[in-house]
């Protein structure tokens, strides 16, 4: 019991910060519920003028009044759960709104080794899944459990007005219900964690195939993978299963409870009507009151255990948002002009898996330098560490004579362009595409389009650079995407160039066009390479050959040959 209350006591204090902006529809709300309850608790109370003033008294006024008593107070009653419905839903529904995007603001800011740890289906899930069960509790069970808990209170009154003897003995059995229904509480916690980590599993096996289906279709894989989301699917049908399992044993338990309270109030109720201690409406008005009070405390029960579903979920998703970045941001604004790239000593692992071990290297403006090296060797990583999505182990990089670490985020990451061995398209247009993370500039965007030689195939689409691309850019050729991938990397007119194996789905007309393009832009920028193709080396003026982390050769193509054994056997295997 204290372990639920302390989830929902963090939910709550989660929210705070939200509530206070919302305190006109908490007040609709609040009276939504007063109405809702007391027209529930007079209700009960009207049985007794009913019985003993029309029926047994014979009253004829009152039985042209009461009728529309209860009719009014009906209305009342429907009127407030109206209210206390709509705005609590409103209330819920904009702050997990507004919850959702902290969630993902937080998220993107966080280290790219966290986007290694988690995957991709398991963060939409939280994101998705675990915030909308949280939006359960803010909107629905909260709102309920108020609700149900004033109810009580008002039918509560009635009872013990009417018979505060009777109410001791109908009541007595209550109690008892408190330990079974902790167990059940703490056994619906652990299924609900359970059953939301295989809906992030089955969450990644889905983005999984959608993200790789081409190659799922080409190794005749569907089977495969069919089985693998059946397995899952399977797992989550018996999770659920038990939940239902666990939470129907609520409403037979409290009946059976209730039987016995009710059993027990016809016994001595009937007694004392009998003799004349209460009258037949007293005693049928304290029954009505009865019977409707154990329907809320059946529901309260019933609310507490769906609340172990939730209080899990806020659990998960307040671990995320808890998380912070290690990338310290720094203060300084990138320079206006690069004259040079140092690297000293730099050292990083993976774990225990050594990347870098001790690279040193001087890249002065103007220079294209090429890193060679076999797969695994280092050269990604010093990307990586120089678009600082990875701080090194020790060792330095340093711009000009500032560390990478003195300057904005923001700022670096603007002035590098990057083009990855994997192309990234987004849905949308190709403008968009080429402008993405920058304002669009019509003439910036062809400008980059015809530097990457894509503008010549763009231009003939009927909706030119406002073609709208589809997921992953599946509506143009290899060679298209990387073009368009390469014109964003231009767009932002970089001071420093990144080209991780960028021409590699091009054919060699358009290879040709955009080493030219690229050596052009070289005269005034710092432009490096991770090549994998003779053109490309040939053309670089200098070569950093990396082997196990270390650079073991630093210099032009002819000297690399002669004097440098690893290169000229990796020389070998590239054309």
């Amino acid at each position: 019991m204290g372990e639920n209350m302390g989830g929902i006591t963090e939910v709550f204090k989660r929210f705070k910060s939200f509530y206070k902006e919302y305190i006109p529809q908490f007040i609709i709300a609040i009276i939504g519920m007063i109405m809702a309850s007391v027209g529930t608790a007079v209700s009960a109370w009207l049985v007794k003028p009913v019985l003993d003033y029309i029926f047994i008294q014979k009253d004829e006024t009152l039985l042209y009044l009461l009728p529309y008593a209860i009719i009014a107070i009906y209305f009342i009653k429907s009127l407030g759960v109206y209210l206390q419905a709509y705005f609590t839903a409103y209330i819920g529904q904009d702050i997990v709104r507004r919850f959702r995007y902290n969630q993902l603001a937080n998220i993107l800011s966080l280290d790219m080794s966290f986007f290694h740890k988690y995957r991709s289906g398991e963060l939409m899930s939280r994101i998705m899944g675990d915030i909308e069960r949280i939006r359960s509790i803010v909107s629905n069970l909260i709102p309920e459990l108020v609700r149900e808990f004033v109810t009580i209170i008002g039918l509560l009154c009635v009872v013990i007005y009417q018979s505060p003897t009777l109410a001791l003995f109908s009541l007595i059995v209550l109690p008892a219900a408190f330990y079974p229904l902790s167990r059940l509480a703490k056994r619906m916690r652990k299924i609900s964690r359970t059953s939301q980590e295989t809906s992030s599993d089955i969450t990644s096996v889905l983005s999984q195939i959608f993200s790789n289906i081409e190659i799922v279709k080409a190794n005749n894989a569907q089977k495969k993978e069919l089985d693998k989301f059946g397995a899952q699917n399977d797992k989550i049908f018996k999770l659920n299963l038990k939940s239902v399992k666990t939470n129907t044993l609520v409403s037979p338990m409290m009946e059976t409870l209730g039987s016995i309270g009710i059993a027990i109030t016809i016994i001595i109720g009937g007694q004392q009507v009998i003799d004349g201690q209460i009258t037949v409406g007293s005693f049928f008005s304290f029954l009505t009151a009865l019977f409707m009070l154990y329907t809320p405390i059946k529901r309260l029960t019933a609310i507490y255990n769906q609340m172990q579903d939730a209080i899990v979920a806020s659990q998960r998703t307040f671990e995320l948002l808890d998380m912070s970045p290690s990338i310290v941001d720094g203060s300084i604004d990138f320079p206006s002009r690069v004259n040079s790239i140092t690297i000293q000593d730099l050292k990083f692992s993976y774990g225990d898996k050594v990347a870098l071990n001790g690279i040193n290297l001087k890249i002065y403006k103007g220079q294209m330098i090429a890193l060679v090296g076999s797969s695994g060797g280092g050269k990604s990583t010093l990307i990586n560490l120089l678009m600082r999505f990875y701080d090194p182990d020790s060792g330095i990089i340093l711009i000009n004579e500032n560390d990478i670490s003195e300057f904005k985020l923001h700022s670096l990451r603007e002035n590098i362009g990057l083009v990855t061995q994997r192309v990234y398209i987004f849905n949308d247009t190709i403008a968009a595409n080429v402008a993405y993370g920058a304002p669009l500039d019509e003439t910036k965007v062809i400008k980059a389009l015809k530097m990457a030689n894509a503008y010549s195939f763009v231009q003939n689409l009927d909706d030119g650079i406002y073609t709208t691309l589809s997921e992953y850019g599946a509506n143009l050729s290899g060679g298209q995407r990387q073009r368009i991938a390469i014109a964003r990397a231009l767009y932002h007119d970089p001071q420093i160039l990144i080209f991780d194996e960028a021409t590699s789905a091009l054919d060699n007309e358009s290879e040709k066009e955009i080493t030219k393009a690229i050596e052009n832009l070289g005269q005034e920028k710092i432009v490096i390479v991770i090549a994998h193709r003779l053109t490309t080396i040939k053309n670089a003026d200098k070569i950093a050959v990396i082997s196990s982390g270390k650079i073991v050769g630093f210099d032009t193509d002819e000297v690399l040959e002669k004097e440098c054994e690893i290169y000229k056997n990796l020389k070998s295997t590239i054309h």
